[in-house]
C-alpha cells in the first residue's frame, strides 16, 4: 500500500498535533455499530423527546463492527506513518462512548484537558492516571465519528498546536509526569491556541498528538453525535533523545516542545 498520508499531512501533525483521515472506514461499518450502541441506549432512536440527558455515556465495546471500524488497512498504514512498524498494539476495543445529545441542559464534562495514560495510586480513579514526556503507554488521542457531525453536532474542540505547550511542560516533570488533574490545572496558562472542530461523516477519524488539548462542548444541533476517543497503545516505548534510528512524528512533535523549554 502507498503511503496513506503525505508529507504535508505528517507535518501538519507534528506542527499542529493531528491530521484528518477521511473514509477511514465505510459507513456500513458506521451503521452496524450505531445498530449495537442504540439498542443499548435509554431512550427512543425515533423519538427525541425521550432524549433527555445531554451525554449519555455506554462501556467498552469489542464487537465486529467496532473492531473493523479501528483496524482497517488505511489506518494501520497511517499508524506505521506516525508512530513506526511494530511500535503500537492493535486496539481491541474503543473505549467508552460519551454519547451526546441536543439538550437544553448543559454537559458536566466540557473542560479543556489531556489525555493521560498510565495510572496513579489508584488504577480506578481515572482523575489520578498520569501522562510523562514519554506519554507513557499511548501512542495516540483517536477521535473516530461513527455518526456525521456538523458544527452544530457537537464536534470536540481541538486546541491546534498545544500538543507543544503540553510537550514543553511534561518535560520539566520526569517520569512521573502529572495527574489528569494537576495537568488540567496547568492548561489555562499555557499560550491560547486556535480552536478547530472535529467535524466530518461517519467513517472520519482524527488521529492526535497523544498531548492535544481538546474539550468537548454542548450540542445544539438535532441527530445525537456518536464518537468514540480510545487510545493507540505503545507496545514499548518512544524515543525522545539519543536515537540512532531517527524519530518518528510523534517522537519529533514532543522534541518541538522539549527545545522550547
Amino acid at each position: 500500500m502507498s503511503d496513506i498520508l503525505s508529507r504535508k499531512e505528517i507535518q501538519h501533525f507534528i506542527h499542529n498535533g493531528f491530521v484528518r483521515l477521511d473514509h477511514a472506514f465505510s459507513k456500513e461499518i458506521a451503521d452496524a455499530a450505531l445498530e449495537i450502541l442504540w439498542n443499548d441506549l435509554p431512550c427512543d432512536r425515533s423519538n427525541p423527546s425521550t432524549w433527555i440527558e445531554p451525554v449519555i455515556r455506554l462501556g467498552m465495546y469489542t464487537d465486529e463492527p467496532f473492531i473493523n471500524s479501528i483496524n482497517t488497512p488505511k489506518l494501520h498504514h497511517a499508524f506505521d506513518q506516525l508512530i513506526g512498524k511494530n511500535k503500537w498494539i492493535p486496539c481491541r476495543n474503543v473505549g467508552s462512548f460519551p454519547i451526546r445529545f441536543p439538550s437544553a441542559k448543559q454537559p458536566n464534562d466540557i473542560g479543556k484537558h489531556v489525555d493521560t495514560s498510565f495510572p496513579g495510586n489508584d488504577p480506578n480513579n481515572y482523575f489520578e492516571w498520569r501522562a510523562n514526556v514519554k506519554s507513557k503507554g499511548r501512542a495516540l488521542l483517536m477521535l473516530i465519528l461513527y455518526s456525521d457531525v456538523s458544527l452544530n453536532d457537537a464536534p470536540t474542540v481541538i486546541y491546534e498546536g498545544s500538543h507543544i505547550d503540553v510537550a514543553k511542560l511534561l518535560s520539566k516533570e520526569g517520569d512521573e509526569g502529572l495527574s489528569f488533574m494537576e495537568l488540567a490545572g496547568k492548561l489555562d496558562e499555557l499560550p491560547k491556541r486556535k480552536k478547530v472542530y472535529a467535524t466530518g461523516k461517519a467513517g472520519t477519524v482524527y488521529l492526535c498528538h497523544p498531548f492535544l488539548i481538546h474539550s468537548a462542548q454542548p450540542h445544539r444541533g438535532s441527530t445525537p453525535k456518536f464518537m468514540a476517543q480510545p487510545p493507540l497503545l505503545l507496545k514499548g516505548e518512544l524515543s525522545i533523545s539519543d536515537s540512532d534510528a531517527g524519530y518518528s512524528p510523534v517522537e519529533e512533535a514532543i522534541r518541538l516542545g522539549i527545545e522550547k523549554s
